[in-house]
């Protein structure tokens, strides 16, 4: 009797999770973007599409305002999708609420901080990959004054300003951004007249956090620069485009499915970095001399080792007071409710 308790134990002690209902999961994402925007919902289709390469059945939503997901996520639990991933930080609330209604799902939420039993989320240390362009602009900038195409003002976008402004200023001091909101992640009409009106006042490289290309595009018509984000932007203006920081999202999606298939899913927080390939940046434009690309690989190659961390102490708030002090390095708590900028950024956090 003794023995037989303790083979239950030992069993139980054993057990994980399974979720998988199928031998082979079948995998579904919402997007809150087309996926030809060109950056952020283009970016995870391709990592949808990596899964499809592998034989996986998969499928998508586009373009679901945050509003509505929720009776998207629903459809899609009903229709038997095993993995859901849902890709925008407006989708986190939804995407618990669904989960609960369906306890036999896994759902995976980009960008937000929710768990539950069949819910997960995950993200990729992106800041690592803009300082890294950052330094590009710093040292191919003939004007020190640089363009910023900020979507929405979320601790998201306001972390990636200030590792891009400080990538910019580890190699030109006397170079600053300027930020501009459209209040949107995807308006190419905003984006470009947002462009435009930065390299009016004299900015002679324009970055975006928004999906579109459109600030690539109308830098290349004004014979300027730009850095693209999220997807490899070349192609909208060859002549333009220095890099861009991008996910490789494929890299991940794997993760979750081979987990889920095997049984061995569990909800969790990740935050994968430059190391493991999730984020990365573009191929260098001909025109970055081969100085600055040796540079920032060298950088890059610090990162992933963890011999140089992007928000260490000392740095200085916007107004020139000690934002993180010396030696000091902030929680990952802390870098994902960043709501500051650092000495360099110039404007204001809308309220």
């Amino acid at each position: 009797m003794i023995k037989h308790l303790l083979t239950i134990l030992v069993a139980l002690m054993l057990w994980v999770p399974n979720f998988a209902s199928a031998a082979d999961p079948k995998v579904a994402f919402i997007y809150v973007g087309p996926v030809g925007d060109g950056g952020w919902t283009y970016a995870h289709d391709l990592g949808r599409r990596h899964l499809e390469k592998m034989g996986v059945e998969t499928t998508y939503v586009e373009s679901v305002p945050e509003t509505d997901s929720e009776r998207v996520l629903r459809n899609l639990a009903r229709r038997g999708y095993d993995i859901i991933f849902t890709t925008s930080f407006g989708y986190m609330d939804p995407t618990l609420n669904v989960a609960k209604q369906f306890p036999d799902t896994i759902f995976m939420h980009a960008s937000g901080f929710r768990t539950h039993d069949n819910m997960g989320n995950y993200f990729a240390r992106m800041y690592q990959a803009r300082y890294l362009v950052g330094m590009v602009a710093g040292m191919m900038t003939k004007s020190d004054k640089i363009g910023i195409i900020g979507s929405h003002p979320i601790p998201e976008i306001i972390r990636h300003i200030n590792a891009f402004t400080l990538g910019v200023r580890s190699v030109n001091p006397k170079a600053s951004t300027q930020v501009v909101w459209v209040n949107s992640w995807f308006d190419p009409a905003k984006e470009g007249a947002a462009a435009n009106s930065l390299m009016d006042n004299g900015a002679d490289i324009i970055t975006i956090t928004t999906d579109s290309a459109a600030a690539t595009q109308t830098a290349a018509k004004r014979g300027l620069y730009s850095i693209g984000n999220d997807s490899d932007m070349t192609l909208y203006g060859p002549e333009a485009h220095l890099t861009a920081n991008i996910f490789n999202w494929g890299i991940y999606y794997e993760h979750i499915y081979n987990h889920v298939k095997n049984g061995t899913w569990k909800p969790s927080s990740d935050w994968w970095g430059i190391e493991t390939g999730a984020v990365d940046l573009a191929p260098f434009g001909k025109m970055v001399p081969k100085n600055v690309q040796d540079m920032v690989m060298a950088k890059k190659a610090e990162i992933a080792s963890g011999e140089f961390v992007v928000f260490k102490g000392p740095i200085k708030g916007q107004d020139g007071s000690t934002a993180i002090a010396a030696g000091a390095v902030p929680s990952d708590q802390d870098l994902l409710s960043m709501m500051y900028y650092v000495e360099g950024v110039v404007g204001d956090i809308p309220q």
